[in-house]
This record gives structure tokens, C-alpha cells and sequence, in this order.
């Protein structure tokens, strides 16, 4: 494979200046005139950058043992191929049940957000003020007359360590 970096455009100069020349031919399947349809792009955020690898990332001769072109040439040929059937295949496979279970997961997860934990979490923000009044009242009606008797009942109590040796023969 020949690496991006090694290619380069050139402009191509005809005598009589040809529109046409320059233009890379319409795919097959288009008509005369008609701008050719977009690639769908699958990973439009780059999310699997990872995953772009060429036959010479994982296979490569070092210069000191070549094996036959033809050898090498077709090694690349069943590589490529191969690891895009057998994707193809798996992806039939896994793909539709995936889908549907991911789906469903993400269905239930943003009805229970949606319908379930925003508005309770809304429901609290809101009670939280009346509530908190609520307790600093009681707070201060019950609890703290009673630690302030309990505090003062036992503000008399002193305690004496001493240390005695007692020796019993």
C-alpha cells in the first residue's frame, strides 16, 4: 500500500484547456451530469481511529528476507478480503440483536431520566426549603432545650484519676 504522504496532485494542462480533463470519471451507476452521491459517513466523530489498519500495520518483511511477489501481492489480497467478509459476516450476525437490545437499554434508560429521576430530583429542589425550615424548628423546639438541660445536668460532674499501688502479701 502506498501511504497518503507519497501522493501528490498535479494539475493536468491540456493545449485546447478541456473542462473535462482533470475530473475523476463519475462512478458507473450515475448519469451524465449528475453530481455523484456522498459516502455515508459511518464514524463521523472519529470514535474508532484505532481501528484503521493496513496490511503493511500488521504484516511486513524486513529487508533482509523477501518472500515471491506474487506471495506477498496475494497475501495482501486475502488479507484485505478477509478481514472484511469476516467482519461483514459478524456484523450480520451481532449487529441486529445489538441494535435492538441497545436500544431498548437506552429506550428504558431515558424514560426512567425523563419521566422518573428529573422530576424527583425537581421535587426536591423545590420541598427542600419548607423542609429545611421544618427541621431548624424542630431542631430548636425539641433537640436542643434537651441536650442544653442534659449538658447542664452533667457540667458537675468531675472526675478524679489517681493512682494507688496496692501491694497484698
Amino acid at each position: 500500500m502506498i501511504k497518503d504522504d507519497y501522493l501528490v496532485e498535479c494539475k493536468i494542462e491540456s493545449e485546447d484547456d478541456d473542462p473535462k480533463v482533470g475530473k475523476p470519471a463519475p462512478p458507473p451507476d450515475s448519469k451524465p451530469g449528475e453530481t455523484p452521491a456522498k459516502m455515508d459517513p459511518r464514524d463521523p466523530r472519529g470514535i474508532n481511529q484505532h481501528l484503521k489498519l493496513d496490511f503493511s500495520d500488521v504484516l511486513a518483511e524486513p529487508t533482509s528476507f523477501h518472500s515471491f511477489d506474487k506471495v506477498w501481492t496475494w497475501s495482501d489480497i486475502l488479507f484485505e478480503a478477509s478481514r472484511l467478509w469476516c467482519y461483514r459476516i459478524i456484523s450480520l450476525l451481532c449487529a441486529v440483536p445489538v441494535s435492538i437490545i441497545s436500544g431498548f437499554y437506552f429506550a428504558i434508560l431515558s424514560c426512567l431520566h425523563i419521566w422518573c429521576v428529573i422530576p424527583f430530583i425537581k421535587l426536591c429542589v423545590i420541598s427542600m426549603p419548607p423542609i429545611r425550615t421544618l427541621w431548624a424548628s424542630v431542631l430548636d423546639i425539641l433537640v436542643a432545650p434537651l441536650c442544653a438541660s442534659l449538658g447542664r445536668c452533667c457540667s458537675r460532674i468531675y472526675l478524679t484519676v489517681s493512682k494507688e499501688l496496692i501491694l497484698k502479701m
